[in-house]
C-alpha cells in the first residue's frame, strides 16, 4: 500500500534554498512510472538551482523538485507503458525530456533536442529526484541490466557525460591531458584509463581532488597553481604535446591555453560549463595548422552512454566509489548543499527515505 504524502524538496518561488514538506504521492497517467527514489546525487548546477542566481533563470523554471541525478525502483505505472517497466525494476532518468519530432531526435541526436525539457529543473515537469517518489515517464527511464549498487547508479548521469566526452575523442593507446578534477574530470580520468590512454595527466589546483585523481588512475597529478603545466606536459611527451585533452574545468584561461600543449592532429573535448568568452593567442599556430578536432558535449548518447557506463561499472573497469564522498538523509539536505558548495566533498548523495 502506497502512502497518500511523502516528503520532498519543494521551490515553489524564486528564492534561496528549498521547503521541506510534505506533498501528496504522485499519481502516474499515460506512459508514467511511478518510482520510489533510492538515491539522489546533487551536481554542481544545483548549487544555483539552490541559490536561484542568474545560471538558475536560464536553467530551470518554478516550481521545481530539484534532483537529476537519481535511481529507484518502480513502484507503479501508469496505461501504456510498456512490460519491460515492470513493478521492482530499478530505473535512472535520462533528465534530458527529447520531443522526438525535431531534427536531432529525428536523426538518433536526443540529447541535443532542440526542444530539450530537463527533470528536476521544472522544465517540462515540476518532478525530481529530491522526494520519496517521482514520476518519470518511461520513455525517459533507464532499466538497470546489473546490481551495481544504488549509490553507483545514482550517479550513472554524470558518467554517461564523461563516458560520451572520452567517445569522441578516444583517447586508446594515446596520451590525455584532463584539466579539472571535480567530479566529471575524476570520472574521465577513470575512463580514459578504462579506454587504454597510455598516459593520463590530471591537472587541478587543490590538492585533495589531485590525490583522487591519482586514485582513479591518473599517471601524473599536476597543482597549475604552482607548477608550470604546459613544461609537464612537454616534458612527458617527448615535446609533441598530448593527443588529447579533456577541459572539465570551465575556467575560460585554462581553455585559452590547453592549444598549445596539444600535439598536431590532437583532439580536444570540452564539457565544463565556460564561465566566459574564449580567446585563443596564436590560432594560426595552435589550432588551424594544428589540424585539430574540436568537440563540445551536452548530456548523454540515449541510451547508449547510458549502457556503456553501467557495464564499466559492472565489470569493474570503472571504480566510481572514490568519487562519492558523502550520503545524507534528505532531512539533512542544508548540510549536504553545504558541503557540496564549500568543496569539502567530491559527490554528494541524498537518500529521501531517511
Amino acid at each position: 500500500m502506497l502512502p497518500s504524502l511523502m516528503k520532498a524538496l519543494v521551490k515553489e518561488e524564486e528564492v534561496s534554498s528549498y521547503q521541506y514538506k510534505d506533498v501528496a504521492v504522485p499519481t502516474p497517467g499515460r506512459g508514467d512510472l511511478l518510482v520510489k527514489v533510492k538515491k539522489v546525487a546533487l551536481c554542481g548546477s544545483d548549487i544555483n538551482v539552490y541559490h536561484w542566481n542568474e545560471i538558475a533563470k536560464v536553467l530551470a523554471s518554478v516550481p521545481l523538485t530539484p534532483g537529476h541525478e537519481m535511481v529507484g525502483e518502480i513502484v507503479a505505472a501508469g496505461p501504456d507503458v510498456p512490460s519491460d517497466y515492470a513493478v521492482g525494476k530499478r530505473v535512472c532518468v535520462e533528465n534530458h525530456f527529447f520531443c522526438g519530432d525535431c531534427y536531432q531526435c529525428k536523426h538518433d541526436e536526443r540529447h541535443i533536442c532542440q526542444n530539450l525539457n530537463q527533470f528536476g529543473y521544472g522544465r517540462g515537469t515540476v518532478h525530481g529526484g529530491c522526494s520519496e517518489y517521482t514520476i518519470i515517464p518511461a520513455r525517459y527511464a533507464y532499466v538497470l541490466k546489473t546490481d551495481i549498487t544504488n549509490a553507483q547508479a545514482s550517479i550513472l548521469e554524470p558518467v554517461g557525460v564523461a563516458h560520451q566526452a572520452l567517445e569522441e575523442i578516444d583517447p586508446s593507446g594515446d596520451t590525455i591531458l584532463i584539466m579539472g578534477c571535480g567530479p566529471i574530470g575524476l570520472l574521465a580520468a577513470g575512463i580514459a584509463k578504462s579506454m587504454g590512454a597510455t598516459k593520463v595527466i590530471a591537472s587541478d589546483v587543490v590538492a585533495k581532488k589531485l590525490a583522487v585523481a591519482e586514485i582513479m588512475g591518473a599517471d601524473i597529478v599536476v597543482d597549475s597553481s604552482k607548477e608550470d603545466l604546459k613544461q609537464i606536459v612537454m616534458r612527458e611527451t617527448n615535446n609533441d604535446g598530448v593527443g588529447c585533452i579533456v577541459d572539465a574545468s570551465g575556467v575560460p584561461s585554462a581553455v585559452n591555453n590547453c592549444f598549445s600543449m596539444l600535439r598536431k592532429g590532437g583532439k580536444v573535448v570540452l564539457i565544463g560549463l565556460l564561465k566566459g568568452p574564449l580567446h585563443v593567442e596564436n590560432p594560426l599556430e595552435n589550432i588551424v595548422f594544428k589540424s585539430i578536432t574540436l568537440k563540445t558535449v551536452h548530456g548523454r548518447k540515449i541510451f547508449h552512454s547510458w549502457e556503456e557506463s553501467e557495464r564499466l561499472i559492472y565489470e569493474r573497469a570503472l571504480n566510481v566509489d572514490p568519487v562519492i564522498t558523502h550520503d545524507f538523509p534528505m532531512s539533512q539536505f542544508e548540510e549536504a548543499f553545504r558541503v557540496l558548495m564549500s568543496g569539502e566533498g567530491c559527490k554528494i548523495i541524498i537518500t529521501p527515505d531517511k
